[in-house]
């Protein structure tokens, strides 16, 4: 019996059977037949991602993943660590070091620093000094290789104090560009198994705001080969039973750079939703490495 067997529930006592996450898994693996997109959503998709700017096209990706499944359509920002123009390190207490970076466009992100030793204010102009002198103008994950060659020759507690500013500078600059486009999430209104719970609809859409989640998801799909597909509460980081997440990598020159998806209830026809997905992916793709 399929309801024995897991794969289908009935939500209330008088209704029907219907699928359950689980059940939508084996489907999808066993059964699910990928149709091919029809032809004018193809063109829908061809003529408006062209080589353009990167953040109109991450818009338009967004919007037209949205237009097309009649779900939410998202899209995780390109991945990039900023070089930074200086950095300065500011004492708050004997151990907790603020640093301060300045990237090349002039904007500033702070990082609290806690170190296993105290550090004078000498040493501290020191640290940013030869920080400066050598680094300016790298990004951060540049400076971790760079900065190998150059521990040999520096005081052990300088050498811990850039080693955490390395971590601190790169977590911050990763975090202040990584973003989540998110396009048509009122669709998701529409559909019944949704609306009619207000408390996941709930979550859902807090989800949607806060991005933290989501961008830890998306991040997730980077090193899939091609679209994943996330049902129910497989996911920790979207731990909703009604709903599901079709994803794919995109990339420029080869290179993965981000993420984008269709969020919709775990019915969706994923036999459509994952060639949109797909093809999106690709288009994308292309567009952004004819745009360098």
């Amino acid at each position: 019996d399929l309801e024995d067997m897991g794969f289908v529930a009935s939500p209330h006592t008088s209704a029907g059977r219907v699928p359950t996450p689980r059940g939508y898994r084996f489907f999808v693996d066993t059964l699910l037949t990928v149709r091919p997109l029809e032809q004018s959503a193809v063109n829908q998709l061809e003529s408006s991602l062209t080589p353009s700017d990167p953040q109109r096209l991450m818009t338009a990706a967004s919007t037209l993943l949205s237009d097309l499944s009649q779900f939410a359509g998202l899209v995780m920002t390109p991945r990039r660590s900023p070089a930074f123009r200086q950095i300065e390190f500011m004492s708050l207490s004997d151990k907790r070091i603020l640093l301060i970076i300045v990237t090349m466009e002039g904007e500033v992100e702070n990082r609290v620093i806690v170190a296993d030793t105290p550090y004078s204010a000498s040493a501290l102009t020191e640290a940013a000094n030869f920080f400066n002198q050598n680094f300016a103008g790298f990004t951060f994950d540049q400076v971790r290789g760079k900065l190998r060659d150059e521990l040999g020759r520096m005081r052990d507690d300088i050498t811990r104090l850039m080693a955490a500013a390395v971590d601190a500078g790169s977590q911050a600059l990763d975090a202040s560009q990584e973003n989540v486009v998110v396009s048509g999430s009122r669709k998701l209104l529409d559909v019944q198994e949704l609306s009619s719970n207000m408390g996941s609809l709930r979550r859902l859409f807090d989800a949607f705001e806060q991005k933290t989640g989501l961008l830890q998801l998306l991040d997730q799909s980077r090193t899939a080969a091609g679209v994943q597909i996330f049902i129910g509460g497989e996911s920790e980081l979207l731990p909703l039973d009604e709903c599901s997440l079709v994803t794919a990598p995109y990339s420029v020159d080869g290179q993965v750079v981000g993420t984008l998806g269709v969020v919709g209830p775990t019915r969706m026809a994923y036999e459509r939703v994952v060639p949109i997905v797909d093809i999106t992916a690709k288009l994308l793709s292309s567009a952004l490495s004819h745009h360098r």
